[in-house]
């Protein structure tokens, strides 16, 4: 499929030809959710943590007779049914983490590529360069293009005067071609992709 390619100002300078194969798949919201689901277990600290009957303080001595005294039979200070007992099945640092198959995982890209193609929010432009990191001249551009929340993605690396003249808008992020993920290219409303970050979107996901 045919792409016009933009510089900036929306001004056409040329074309690009998008690959069926990456930006023209059949969109399955299980598979995105399935892969958005697993960045995100992925991103987990996984600290919460309480103290079991092992780690909370006291002593481990019987605090009074099994029986005469009236009362319900205890056998420690610590136990979970006493104040300031241990957590009995508390949570415990451990890692959300789990594995998924790489080709779900280039599967989901391609499916937010094309989901973005067919919505007319994806574009293509020449260069993501600037000859100044000026904010507010980066900010002029959103509002005339009507872009509120962007995903930029580049080629190997981001520029770094556009990165800096972007960094301050709410809503803009950018990211190189090897960090496009599912998340953040569905999070975002408007995708845009430069023709370096084309070639090697298909050279990674064909």
């Amino acid at each position: 499929m045919k792409c016009d390619v933009k510089n900036f100002e929306q001004k056409s300078v040329g074309s690009i030809e998008l690959p069926e194969a990456v930006f023209g798949v059949h969109v399955r919201k299980d598979i995105l959710a399935r892969v958005i689901q697993w960045q995100l277990d992925k991103r987990r600290a996984g600290t919460h943590k309480t103290k079991d009957i092992s780690e909370v303080s006291g002593r481990g001595a019987k605090p009074y007779r099994q029986k005469g005294t009236g009362r319900a039979r205890l056998g420690n200070v610590r136990a979970p049914q006493t104040r300031h007992g241990g957590v009995a099945f508390g949570p415990v640092v451990r890692s959300h983490a789990y594995s998924l198959n790489k080709k779900i995982r280039a599967l989901g890209l391609r499916m937010a590529l094309s989901q973005k193609q067919a919505e007319g929010k994806l574009f293509v432009l020449d260069t993501l360069t600037v000859k100044d990191a000026k904010t507010k001249a980066m900010q002029a551009i959103f509002d005339k293009n009507g872009w509120k929340s962007v995903l930029f993605v580049d080629g190997e690396n981001v520029n770094d005067k556009f990165m800096l003249s972007i960094q301050n808008i709410v809503g803009a992020d950018a990211l190189p071609t090897i960090g496009a993920n599912v998340y953040d290219v569905v999070r975002h409303e408007t995708l845009v992709l430069s023709k370096e970050a084309v070639a090697q979107l298909e050279g990674r996901l064909k």
